[in-house]
C-alpha cells in the first residue's frame, strides 16, 4: 500500500501524549513559579538545542540518498515529530497556566494551593504532601495535584482539623498536624 493513503494520527489527539492528566474542564492550570520555570526551561531546551540538532541530522541523512532505507533519516523524522508534539503540548500548558505564588500564604495555617501539609490518616500513618499543579505532580516525592481527592479534601481546612476523605474502600479520617508555606523571596 502506498504511504500516501495511510492515515496518520491526529496531532491534537497526540498532544497530550498521556504524559500528564488533563486539566479539568473550565478549571485553570494552577502552577507554582518553580513549576512554570521548569516547563519554560524544557520548552527552550527543545526549541534552542534538541530540535536544531535533530534537524541537522535529518538534513545530513537526507543528503545521503535513498531515504526509504536510511535509518538516521527515518529515526530523525520520527524524533522531530515527537519534539514538535512536545513543544505544542508545553506551549498550550504555558498558555493556560495561572502562576500562583504559595509564599503569599506564608504563616497561614489554612490549606491552599502550594501548602505543605503533614497529616495522619485513620490507620495511624503520617504523610507529608505538598499541593502543586497538575504539571508538577510527583507522588513519590510527596507532591500531589490540587485536583487529587486528598488535596480537595484538605483544601481550606486548618491545622488541627479532621477532614473526611472518600476512598474506594470507604471513608478515611485525616487529622491535619501542620501546614506550612515557603517563605517569601
Amino acid at each position: 500500500m502506498n504511504k500516501a493513503f495511510v492515515k496518520e494520527s491526529n496531532d491534537d489527539e497526540d498532544d497530550e501524549g498521556g504524559a500528564l492528566p488533563p486539566i479539568p474542564p473550565g478549571a485553570k492550570n494552577y502552577i507554582t513559579p518553580q513549576g512554570y520555570q521548569r516547563i519554560r526551561e524544557e520548552l527552550l531546551q527543545l526549541i534552542d538545542v534538541d530540535r536544531p540538532e535533530v534537524v541537522k541530522i535529518v538534513h545530513w541523512a537526507a543528503s545521503n540518498g535513498d531515504r526509504s532505507e536510511n535509518g538516521d533519516y527515518i529515526y530523525g523524522k520520527r524524533r522531530l515529530r515527537e519534539i514538535d508534539r512536545r513543544i505544542r503540548f508545553l506551549t498550550k500548558r504555558m498558555d493556560l497556566a495561572a502562576v500562583v505564588d504559595p509564599s503569599l500564604h506564608h504563616g497561614s495555617e489554612q490549606i491552599f494551593f502550594g501548602a505543605t501539609v503533614n497529616y495522619i490518616n485513620g490507620a495511624g500513618e503520617t504523610h507529608t504532601i505538598t499541593i502543586v499543579g497538575i504539571d508538577e505532580l510527583d507522588p513519590l516525592h510527596g507532591k500531589i495535584s490540587w485536583v487529587s481527592p486528598v488535596a480537595r479534601a484538605l483544601t481550606k481546612a486548618n491545622a488541627g482539623d479532621v477532614v473526611t476523605l472518600n476512598t474506594p474502600s470507604g471513608e478515611d479520617e485525616l487529622e491535619i498536624l501542620s501546614v506550612s508555606y515557603p517563605a517569601p523571596a
